[in-house]
């Protein structure tokens, strides 16, 4: 059954591959049908037609010859043809007494037109070629006007045109549910490195926040132990303590930043948590550590904040006092608020450093304010970043609390 399955698939390929090669047979069995019914006397006695009892005229199978023929080139021009065969098909029912059954040719160009042509066309051509054949039988034609013969002139034309126009919906059925499907494949794609992208996007964001944050203590403190290296050792170890302490922080924040990008199969390695707003003290604590006075303000309820937002925040708080220890300058110092408001929450991070040059809030800034815009945006909310009057800057983002997942506290 496979074999005979895999032979008829080759053997549809070969023909739609060879058309010509399709049309010529086609045309030469339409000959051989029509020849052999041609010496059949649907008149010859009382029980039905009988075989043998006529004979063609040279006149009629030449035009059965011809309009087979033309069958040849059904593909190229199919109203031509059909035109061409219904003139063979007309002739010979105007000049025969017993036309042969030259019809047939006219029938398989019909339903050409109607295969390969849209309905309006298929409509209009095939009234056309049904009045004008079946009229023709019916003026011309040996026998009376309401003879079987001329009606099934009628039927055949009519069904051959109703055949052609279903095997062309079924075709353009066919088409439209493969394109769809090919869409539905390259949009699948599509979504898939969407999604890969933003993957990555958010991993960048993350190891950039704590690479950017640990290394700016790390820099920090290692100057100060630098510093007084040879007239306080004490301090310079504590300084060196809290290089040690960074450092093991940045470590364990990129161990679990990375374990996000391993394969099911890889071995486990210990995680941590994401972090967030309940350990804004530890990270305010590396601030002062570091050397820059930091003040919180909170105005929250004991409800939890959704995970990515509460991750936000976090974030947000870390980057922004990071670019405030970095560029504020000596003697810079930073306010940190998180205040709640009905469904959003508003963290706002001040200092008061030597007065810099407005950051374009349309995201061309750093990548710090790129990645806090990127973070606040996906959650549907909005950050502001500009210098403050007199000196300093400010950043404030506003967030839902029902993160756009449908996640809520």
């Amino acid at each position: 059954m496979t074999s005979l399955d895999s032979g008829f698939q080759r053997g549809r390929q070969w023909l739609r591959a060879h058309p010509l090669a399709c049309d010529g047979a086609l045309a030469f069995a339409v000959l051989a049908c029509m020849i052999t019914a041609s010496f059949a006397d649907p008149h010859g006695s009382r029980n039905g037609p009988t075989f043998g009892d006529r004979t063609p005229d040279v006149s009629s199978v030449l035009l059965m010859v011809l309009g087979a023929a033309a069958l040849v080139l059904r593909r190229r021009d199919p109203l031509a043809v059909l035109a061409f065969t219904g003139g063979v098909t007309l002739a010979e029912l105007i000049t025969d007494n017993s036309p042969a059954p030259v019809t047939m040719s006219a029938v398989i160009a019909l339903y050409t037109v109607a295969a390969r042509t849209d309905r309006p066309t298929t409509w209009r051509v095939g009234l056309v070629t049904m009045a004008v054949l079946t009229c023709g039988a019916m003026l011309f034609g040996p026998t009376p006007w309401y003879a079987q013969e001329n009606l099934g002139i009628f039927a055949w034309t009519g069904m051959a045109a109703a055949a052609g126009d279903a095997v062309r919906s079924r075709r353009a059925f066919v088409d439209a549910i493969r394109e769809r499907a090919e869409r539905a494949e390259r949009t699948r794609d599509e979504e898939a490195r969407r999604r890969v992208a933003e993957e990555r996007l958010r991993i960048a964001r993350d190891l950039h926040d704590v690479v950017a944050h640990h290394i700016a203590l790390v820099n920090v403190q290692a100057g100060v132990a630098a510093h007084v290296m040879d007239k306080r050792p004490d301090q310079a170890k504590e300084a060196l303590a809290h290089v040690r302490n960074a450092s093991r922080s940045a470590l364990n924040e990129l161990r679990a930043t990375v374990g996000l990008l391993r394969q099911s199969g890889d071995p486990e390695a210990p995680t941590e948590p994401a972090p967030g707003l309940t350990v804004l003290d530890e990270l305010l604590a590396t601030f002062r550590h570091a050397g820059l006075p930091v003040e919180l303000a909170r105005a929250t309820d004991d409800a939890a904040l959704p995970a990515a937002v509460d991750l936000a925040a976090y974030r947000i708080i870390q980057e922004a006092l990071t670019n405030v220890q970095k560029h504020a300058g000596p003697g810079a110092k930073a306010e940190v608020s998180v205040v709640r408001v009905g469904r959003t929450v508003e963290i706002t991070v001040l200092d008061n450093g030597v007065p810099q040059q407005a950051a374009p809030d349309d995201g061309t800034g750093g990548h710090g304010l790129i990645g806090m815009r990127e973070r606040v945006s996906a959650l549907g909310g909005t950050l502001t970043a500009a210098p403050r009057y007199g000196g300093g800057f400010r950043v404030q983002a506003i967030m839902p609390v029902t993160a756009r997942t449908g996640e809520d506290a």
